[in-house]
């Protein structure tokens, strides 16, 4: 049967690669306007998507339309978008895709499926989402044994590491800011979603510590990269490969458990307290560190005062306690004016308990998750700053549980949460940490912003939330 001039112009020939193929994007368009919105990685939630552009296209397995085997793809889409930016989302996003293309999509597979596009290179195979194909996920493990350049692609791995072949994959479903893939139950992949030019700290920090000898945090194995933008620039991380801690359960549910069953949780607080403080000083031990000065404390209040009057505008439950919580913010500032100053490092910049994991065993725990908050720009979250921000993170999550869980915040829980907290106070001041009760101002300062953070996050993600991150709010603007 003779080809037809539509099959003939859609047809990729070998002069001309997929990602060079001008109408690739175009023909997918449709299907990412649908689909991506619903991802919970996508950061421009309740805007219209109005089109996107091409950063990169690489194929790591060929997408062609003979027989019946998957082809996969990753590309860099810029989500271009109607409505001003905000703070939390900057117009024209970079986000990483992962597809898959096959022939015939399995039926197994059919949830991750975006849809045939109408035209391209691509048409009439089923796109699909490559991270829920465990099939596509171990080649990404192939592709990390056996570093090299793919396309616009770079694949590391740390020296005299072995990396086993043939570990099964096994996809992690839940929804996430980025994406992870856990091979047998030795490594865990996570794959960065949205993406900013530059060396991510979930990357930089955990290499760091690994050469301070911190056992503290999972030192990364492998990763892949794009390359830099600019000449003498830093590559773009992609995507990190760690130990997977199989035996472990998470801090968050571990508190929500002892919650659930009166449990005292103060043990475990003051040991977690331990492991944050070691961690921070391998960090400073690391990394440059810096004082801050009257001038560089007033600009982070001002920052912080920034965020609250955007928040303010954004969720009007929060303006009645706006003024006092200003209070704290101008204490910070006012901080320098003796003359005195504060020490400043690389800090982890989104420590909750969901980052930590403990051992089933001997009850040790590990810090994980370095990224920051994805919201911030990288440059704010690489930034050098007091290591009692992530004191102040933590001292929420404690709060959090507490009026989450299965008490509801009754007296019992919110007197678990005080002794908690200062059982981590504690434990960190005895392992080298500044006592979190010597600096007042700077942990009420640290504690206010966070709120602030929780609230404008709760109100557009999870409304039914906000209550917990408000009672935080009439606390501290009470001045408690």
């Amino acid at each position: 049967m003779s080809e037809t001039a539509s099959t003939r112009a859609t047809r990729r020939t070998p002069d001309r690669p997929l990602h060079a193929a001008p109408d690739l994007l175009s023909s997918l368009a449709p299907l990412l306007a649908a689909w991506v919105p619903r991802q919970r990685w996508f950061a421009g939630k309740g805007r219209l998507i109005t089109g996107f552009s091409l950063v990169s296209a690489t194929e790591l397995l060929p997408c062609t339309a003979d027989g019946g085997t998957p082809g996969m793809v990753q590309l860099l889409v810029r989500a271009q978008q109607a409505a001003p930016p905000t703070r939390a989302t900057v117009a024209g996003d970079c986000y990483q895709l992962l597809l898959g293309v096959h022939p015939a999509l399995p039926p197994r597979l059919a949830p991750a499926a975006l849809g045939r596009p109408a035209g391209g290179p691509l048409r009439g195979r089923t796109v699909y989402d490559a991270l829920l194909d465990s099939r596509l996920c171990g080649l990404l493990l192939e592709r990390l044994r056996v570093p090299g350049r793919i396309g616009a692609l770079r694949f590391c791995r740390e020296p005299d590491t072995e990396l086993p072949s043939g570990l099964p994959a096994r996809p992690i479903a839940v929804e996430q800011s980025n994406s992870s893939v856990v091979y047998g139950d030795t490594f865990i992949l996570k794959v960065f979603r949205r993406i900013a030019p530059g060396l991510n700290p979930d990357l930089e920090l955990p290499r760091a510590l690994a050469g301070a000898h911190c056992p503290r945090v999972p030192a990364p194995v492998a990763w892949f990269e794009s390359e830099a933008a600019e000449e003498g620039g830093e590559p773009t991380t992609l995507g990190v490969l760690q130990p997977y801690l199989p035996d472990s359960a998470d801090g968050w549910q571990l508190a929500l458990h002892a919650l659930s069953v009166r449990s005292d949780f103060t043990g475990p607080a003051r040991a977690l307290g331990h492991a944050t403080a070691e961690v921070h000083t391998a960090l400073a031990r690391a990394l440059p560190t810096t004082a801050l000065h009257r001038p560089q404390l007033a600009e982070i209040a001002a920052r912080m005062h920034a965020r609250l009057e955007a928040t303010a505008r954004a969720v009007p439950l929060l303006e009645p306690y706006r003024p006092r919580l200003r209070t704290a913010f101008d204490a910070l500032a006012a901080l320098g004016h003796d003359g005195r100053s504060w020490a400043a490092q690389r800090i982890h910049g989104d420590l909750h308990l969901g980052q930590t994991l403990r051992t089933a065993g001997e009850g040790r725990w590990s810090l994980i998750d370095f990224e920051g908050e994805p919201a911030r720009p990288l440059a704010e979250r690489r930034r050098l700053q007091p290591a009692l921000r992530d004191v102040a993170a933590m001292l929420r999550s404690f709060d959090y549980a507490a009026r989450s869980g299965p008490a509801g915040g009754d007296a019992w829980s919110l007197e678990w949460a005080q002794r908690t907290r200062d059982a981590y106070c504690h434990g960190y001041a005895e392992a080298g940490g500044l006592d979190p009760h010597a600096a007042p101002e700077l942990m009420r300062a640290y504690e206010t912003d966070k709120a602030v953070y929780e609230v404008l996050y709760e109100a557009r993600h999870r409304p039914d939330w906000l209550a917990v991150p408000m009672a935080a709010v009439r606390r501290l603007a009470a001045g408690d």
